[in-house]
């Protein structure tokens, strides 16, 4: 006999028929007057992580939001994750009501906006991001895919189908965008961490929620003492991560100590970490990677680093 029971499944199930946790994200979009408004969303999380060239996040909600219905129109927004301060989630759930206007409820906001990175540096105009959050994701829609360029805003009763299936109208009510990362901005105490080395003490104070559970509450948990589990390291031969790296190129080639290096990577990601390596080399135009130059590549951060 099963230990579970079996719930049914509904609407939105991830929240009412699951705990599910989930980030709490406040998204910053373009209205048509060039305003920017925010709305709190949660079925956020990365999409496209590698072996592309650009990365990407998924964003799910309903099509008639005023989220939807301005990345429909200008393919623009900001990912801003708040600390989980009860003033700052207290305020995510107050900018949340489904309906409200941007005039109506960007008047009573109080998280402080700041103008984007981007549009400093191009004069592109984008949706200022939030100076309160922790950090932000700049992104601009990849319309373009499952043919969701022929999405436009205007339908706030429903759209009618065909429908696509995984970016653009993708229901009667539903979308799915999926977002270019343009660019990360995180603020200076934690992209230090990064950069530097995290320690437990490091990890921001991000909150967890569960969603919109018992219609009268939101529920979500603070951020606890981060606890850490080593990595079971498993250690290939030299002999074998020779034999994969003589096969990689024919023209660029590593040394023991170089091969030394990487003897503890996953045999299944023992390919692609070769050949980011021999990319390296032959942008670098080097034709034999040493130890050296292997703590170089292995430094994702080394550019951050340098402008210190």
């Amino acid at each position: 006999m099963s230990s579970f029971e079996n719930l049914r499944i509904v609407d939105n199930f991830y929240q009412t028929s699951l705990f599910f946790p989930m980030p709490t994200v406040i998204i910053s979009t373009l209205c048509e007057d060039g305003s920017t408004t925010l709305g709190p969303y949660s079925l956020v999380q990365p999409y496209y992580v590698a072996g592309k060239d650009y990365y990407a996040m998924l964003l799910c909600c309903r099509n008639s939001s005023n989220t939807a219905q301005n990345i429909l129109r200008n393919g623009k927004c900001a990912l801003n994750f708040i600390d989980d301060s009860a003033k700052s989630f207290k305020e995510a759930v107050k900018l949340s009501w489904p309906g409200d206007k941007p005039e109506e409820k960007m008047p009573k906001c109080n998280f402080k906006l700041e103008t984007s990175m981007i549009e400093e540096e191009t004069g592109e105009k984008r949706p200022m991001v939030l100076t309160d959050a922790i950090q932000s994701i700049e992104c601009t829609w990849v319309r373009e895919l499952d043919g969701a360029d022929k999405d436009l805003p205007g339908e706030l009763n429903g759209y009618e189908g065909p429908y696509h299936d995984f970016n653009g109208i993708t229901s009667k009510f539903g979308a799915h965008f999926i977002l270019k990362v343009d660019k990360i901005l995180m603020k200076k105490k934690y992209s230090d961490a990064i950069i530097n080395g995290v320690k437990a003490w490091d990890f921001p104070p991000l909150p967890v929620d569960y969603g919109y559970r018992d219609s009268k509450n939101f529920w979500y948990h603070k951020a606890r003492f981060m606890r850490a589990e080593l990595l079971q390291m498993r250690q290939a031969s030299l002999e074998s991560v020779r034999y994969a790296a003589d096969r990689v190129d024919d023209t660029v080639k590593f040394t023991d100590e170089a091969l030394k290096t990487i003897l503890g990577v996953p045999r299944v990601f023992l390919s692609t970490v070769l050949k980011g390596c021999v990319a390296w080399a032959k942008e670098h135009n080097v034709t034999l990677v040493t130890e050296e130059h292997m703590k170089i590549i292995n430094d994702k951060r080394s550019k951050e680093k340098n402008k210190k």
